[in-house]
């Protein structure tokens, strides 16, 4: 079979799906690297896409320039004139479906998102297995276009220089850098305050550590810089860099301690060891970072919480499971930090 050899790829977000894409396109380039690649998401991912070999990447300016259909249909119309060959839908929301509409006649794969048996995951406690990880799911919207795609847990990004100031921020670097990334979008997914605390000190109190914090948004970055001031070895890098400087920084990390959140995701695609905390989510789901060890994806107990998950993606409460993270012991963390220092 031929394969195409101009494809439109389309991943709108999140960031933690986006970073995932990566090690699917990278084993693309490396079996076929002949083969063009146009990614379609959003600007802000751009620094996470452009750095996969012989990628074009085109901005959807959903909010305004592409908004609603005629904006979607102006989209298609210059999707059209980079002449793709196939479309790789790797996110199959409402946008992409139109996106494809207005651009049929082209061959088109979607991803199956294996939604009946993450409901039961979520509905059915008995109901408790692995579900195919999020990675191979990209894969096969690639192998439906012809495509002999292959993950070997090696699919990484290249480390990516550092600046002056952010060297000179830190220090020499004669100790281990390890990232800490505490909260997440949903609070589900994250641990509280002093849960954060009691773990960055311990960390913090490991020999030659530098503990650097990672997060987003005002209130995150005011309660990370109050963590930080608990020790000369801590530094909150939260509303401090722009986004390509803060990947840059993570793909130099020695480890990442984080929640099933995004700043797992970005490290794990640069091959940075992840450790990450579970709480009303669960791996089983699919979305654990990628090519990283079941040891290190930290859990809380079922026998405590039998209703885990109970959700896919962390937005639904259920009364008694607000704080669960917390249970995990930080001693399970420092354990696994130990085992990779």
């Amino acid at each position: 079979m031929t394969v195409p050899q101009r494809i439109l790829v389309i991943r709108l977000s999140a960031m933690g799906d986006v970073a995932m894409c990566v090690p699917v396109l990278l084993a693309l380039h490396r079996d076929y690297p002949s083969v063009a690649v146009i990614t379609l998401s959003r600007k802000r991912f751009q620094p996470i896409l452009s750095q996969i070999p012989n990628i074009q990447f085109v901005e959807a300016q959903v909010d305004d320039l592409h908004k609603g259909v005629p904006g979607l249909w102006k989209l298609a119309k210059e999707l059209k004139e980079q002449q793709p060959q196939a479309i790789a839908d790797f996110h199959n929301v409402l946008r992409s479906k139109m996106l494809r509409t207005f651009m049929m006649g082209i061959p088109t794969a979607t991803i199956d998102k294996g939604r009946k048996e993450k409901k039961q995951l979520v509905e059915n406690p008995s109901f408790f297995k692995p579900l195919k990880h999020t990675t191979e799911r990209y894969a096969d919207v690639l192998r439906k276009l012809g495509f002999e795609i292959n993950l070997q847990h090696n699919e990484f990004l290249s480390k990516r220089p550092i600046s002056a100031q952010i060297h000179e921020k830190i220090g020499k670097n004669t100790s281990k850098w390890i990232g800490f990334a505490p909260f997440a979008a949903h609070r589900t997914k994250a641990v509280g305050l002093e849960k954060a605390k009691e773990i960055a000190q311990e960390i913090a109190g490991l020999s030659h550590v530098k503990l650097l914090l990672f997060g987003g948004g005002k209130k995150e970055t005011s309660d990370l810089a109050q963590i930080a001031s608990t020790a000369d070895n801590m530094i909150s890098f939260a509303g401090n860099l722009d986004f390509e400087e803060e990947l840059n920084l993570i793909s130099n990390l020695d480890a990442m301690v984080a929640m099933d959140s995004g700043n797992g995701h970005l490290a794990a695609m640069y091959g940075v060891p992840v450790i990450t905390l579970w709480g009303n989510t669960h791996l089983y789901a699919g979305f654990a970072p990628y090519a990283q060890p079941i040891e290190r994806q930290l859990t809380v107990s079922r026998t405590t919480y039998p209703l885990v998950p109970t959700s896919i993606f962390g937005n639904q409460l259920v009364d008694g499971y607000e704080d669960i993270t917390d249970s995990i012991e930080t001693t399970r963390v420092i354990e696994e930090l130990n085992k990779l220092l």
